[in-house]
């Protein structure tokens, strides 16, 4: 099914909000893997396209006869994307809409009946060169492994309207996509997010599922339309990941939806550790759950988190072997990877987030985790949004400082100064506060302090 596309203001194309049901979806995808028929197993496909029904079907079709979509944002800026290209070494670039509409022009051709692996994601590069996630081709007893973990997980089923609000080109988005269709479910793709049409169309259409990011929730409390409630308390599955929900966010959506919808999960490009139910949150207040089905977890003495994947959830960073050798080590329980996250487990099993060891500061000899510093500092009425970072400090190796958005009507930090000398240890005080307009962020909603970091007043 091809998608419509128009061109914005900004002049760039863009895809206008389309529906695809799953008997739609099989024909786009047999025909994307007729196109495809010249390539070999395990050749890659580059999409740098804007979000859409056609790039789900792109990218389901391809991985079901073999061929590994790289899935690239196409607004990363252009020196930066030909890196990108030049390292994927991909056999085909579909890179406008009329490459799209050529690729689901194919003739039909048979699938396999799964999706063999998954995409080729980019990290986002929040703590250094972005490196992208290769997990091959699998057998089709692997690949259904893989699929059906996530149809088991979430439930997908035929009666499903799941909708997207998340970028296509991370993995979470996608994943959740294709798994509704490959249960016989229907997807809508509305494009860029926005909480007023966003809010429109579900009350139009309404959707069974989502999946969203911390940021949009944040984004549909602040709007306060009374129609949120009818749209999240109609969700079936209300599913959110991708960066720290705040605590005050997350009562919020407990408020507007049914407890039994709303589950957190934490994972990363790499793959997934944690599931974790409403119900199991409001027993262990920010743990982001147990171990999903089939895993195991564990942290070191230094708080690195480990995670035991089955075979289906092995992967590799593609021509990296020393990276990926760092990554990965073998276990009592099997072979368990780690991306650099920081944590602690419960005597129950449930996972706590302390941050990633990138962004641990050690000052005066004593570890202080931004997350944790943040989760606090969150409480103050003062504070809209926080994000706390390391600098160096000649006399304590580093300092804490933070980047602060004032509430409306606040115009000083000294508030949040005060309520963090009240509550805080004096490593964990923020030595400046800097407030700004907005906190920058991935398109997934994590901030990035390295920005933060080099963007500091210089008298600081």
């Amino acid at each position: 099914m091809t998608g419509q596309w128009v061109a914005a203001a900004w002049g760039r194309i863009v895809a206008v909000h389309t529906m695809i049901t799953a008997e739609q979806a099989e024909l786009a995808q047999s025909r994307v893997a007729g196109a495809l028929q010249h390539l070999r197993r395990g050749d890659r496909v580059a999409l740098v396209v804007p979000p859409g029904t056609d790039l789900v079907t792109a990218v389901a079709g391809a991985l079901r006869v073999g061929v590994v979509p790289v899935v690239l944002d196409p607004g990363t800026p252009a020196a930066e994307l030909a890196d990108l290209l030049a390292d994927a070494d991909a056999a085909l670039v579909v890179d406008s809409a009329e490459k799209l509409d050529e690729l689901h022009a194919g003739d039909p051709a048979p699938l396999a009946e799964v999706p063999l692996g998954r995409p080729m994601h980019y990290t986002s590069g929040t703590t250094g060169r972005r490196k992208g996630v290769w997990s091959g081709v699998l057998a089709v007893e692997t690949a259904r492994r893989l699929w059906g973990e996530e149809r088991e997980l979430w439930g997908f089923g035929p009666d499903d309207l799941h909708v997207v609000v998340s970028p296509l080109y991370h993995s979470a988005p996608l994943r959740f996509a294709i798994g509704t269709l490959l249960a016989g479910g229907s997807v809508l793709a509305p494009g860029r997010f926005d909480p007023e049409r966003f809010l429109a169309l579900a009350v139009e259409h309404r959707p069974t599922t989502l999946f969203t990011a911390p940021a949009q929730l944040q984004r549909l409390r602040e709007l306060d339309d009374p129609r949120t409630a009818e749209v999240l308390g109609r969700l079936r599955l209300l599913a959110h990941a991708g960066a720290p929900c705040p605590d005050v966010v997350k009562r919020w959506v407990l408020d507007h939806a049914d407890h039994k919808a709303v589950w957190e999960f934490y994972g990363s490009t790499e793959g997934q550790f944690t599931a974790c139910s409403a119900a199991d949150w409001e027993r262990h207040p920010n743990t982001v759950g147990k171990a999903r089905p089939g895993r195991t977890l564990s942290t070191d003495p230094d708080g690195t988190i480990w995670c035991t994947v089955p075979e289906h959830g092995y992967f590799e960073y593609w021509r990296a072997p020393d990276k990926t050798a760092q990554t990965w080590r073998d276990t009592p329980h099997g072979r368990a990877f780690s991306v650099g996250d920081l944590g602690r487990l419960d005597e129950e099993g449930y996972l706590y987030l302390d941050g990633r060891r990138d962004d641990l500061v050690i000052t005066g000899g004593v570890n202080v985790y931004p997350l944790e510093v943040e989760r606090v500092l969150e409480q103050c009425p003062a504070v809209h949004e926080i994000a706390v970072y390391g600098v160096d400090d000649e006399r304590w190796g580093q300092r804490v400082e933070a980047a602060v958005v004032l509430r409306p009507g606040v115009d000083t930090s000294e508030p949040i100064a005060t309520f963090a000398r009240e509550r805080l240890t004096p490593a964990q005080r923020p030595k400046a506060l800097h407030v700004r307009d907005a906190l920058p962020r991935t398109s997934t909603g994590k901030v990035l302090r390295g920005e933060l970091r080099a963007s500091r007043p210089e008298s600081s």
